[in-house]
Formats: C-alpha cells, structure tokens, sequence
C-alpha cells in the first residue's frame, strides 16, 4: 500500500512538472487575480479535470474513446483552435499599470472555461496520463490501486494551488508589470508552440 502511495506520488510529480499550456495558465492567473481566492475558479476547475483524466485513464474507460480514430481527430482539431485563440488572448494582455492588470483579469467563468479548455482537450496530456498513468496502475489492484489513484490525484491538487500561489506572490513583487508582460509574451509562445506541435502531428500520422 506505502509502495504504491509512494509510486503515485513520484509519478503524478514528474508529470506535471513540465511547463505546459496548462501550467502556465494557472501560474498566469495566480499573478493577475487581486487575491489568490480571486484564482482559485482556474486552480478548482484545473485540479478536478485532472481527477476525471486520472480516474479515466485507471478505469480504462479514455483507452475506448481514443482508439476511435474520428474522435481523435477531433479532439486534436478542438485543442489546436483553443491553443491558439488563448495565445492570442494572452500575447494582446499588456498589464503595464495596475489599472490594466484589473481590465484584463478573467472572471470566474472564463477561469473556468480557459483552464477546462487546456486540460481536457490536450491530447498529449491524455495520451500521457492513459499511457503512463493508466498503464502503471495495472500493477495493482485493490486497496494499493486506489492508494497509487488518491496520491497521483493529490499531487495535481497541490500542484496547482502551489503553482496559482507562486503567481500571486510574484505579482505583488511586479508593481510595474514588466513580469507580467513577459510572463504573457513567454505564454503565448508556449501555447501556439504547443498548438503547432499537435497540428504538425495531426497530419503526419
């Protein structure tokens, strides 16, 4: 039961770790909310898509979905168009002043809609929970399964709150915003670098 709590918890971490779309949005949000209670709709929504992914990917139920090959397509399609159109929300974000941090803050339903939008349709971090994560918990069953499950899902809940307060603890160190507009730039790059990724693998395969 340890082992497999301690199995989940290593690899959940290493994971996650990586900056991705996903990451960089939650961070992103963190320093531009007034408060950290401002961002927790985009650290929520973040955590619980990755608790359906995780519990989906041990219940084997996303193998089914992602071997139908139009779904797939589709899916990779969704993520590109959402990748891209967020980049271009986000180069255009210009937090010089605190004034313009308030105007361009995203609210609650837009946290919500942004952050599901980068976790349910990037298929490389399904195909990487499936293939990693749902493959090592064939290793157990039982008791340890659930343990290897509630450690990898805890990870990406602390994960994400420790990464949105990170963000809001190096906006109050950023007065003038120049963080922020790099952050943005960094972001924007991030997103339609990951979004040339998938479409150059949508028409290779």
């Amino acid at each position: 039961m340890v082992e497999a709590i301690l199995h989940g918890f290593l690899l959940a971490f290493g994971l996650i770790l990586p900056l991705g779309a996903q990451n960089v949005f939650v961070f992103t949000q963190g320093a531009l909310q007034p408060t950290l209670w401002r961002a927790l709709p985009v650290v929520l929504t973040a955590a619980l898509c990755d608790t359906i992914l995780i519990l989906l990917a041990v219940l084997g139920v996303s193998l089914v979905v992602l071997s139908v090959a139009w779904l797939k397509t589709l899916l990779y399609a969704i993520g590109i168009l959402f990748l891209l159109y967020m980049g271009y929300l986000t180069w255009r974000s210009r937090p010089s002043t605190e004034t313009e941090q308030k105007a361009i803050q995203f609210s609650p339903r837009r946290q919500v809609i942004f952050a599901a939008s980068v976790s349910l349709f990037n298929p490389h971090a399904i195909l990487d929970t499936i293939g990693v994560i749902g493959t090592s918990s064939l290793s157990y069953a039982g008791a340890p399964k659930w343990g290897f499950t509630i450690a990898c899902i805890a990870v990406s809940c602390l994960w994400f709150f420790g990464l949105c307060l990170a963000g809001r603890l190096m906006g109050e160190l950023d007065r003038s915003g120049r963080f922020l507009r790099g952050l943005n730039i960094a972001s924007a790059c991030i997103m339609w670098g990951v979004a040339l990724y998938m479409a150059w693998g949508l028409f290779t395969r």
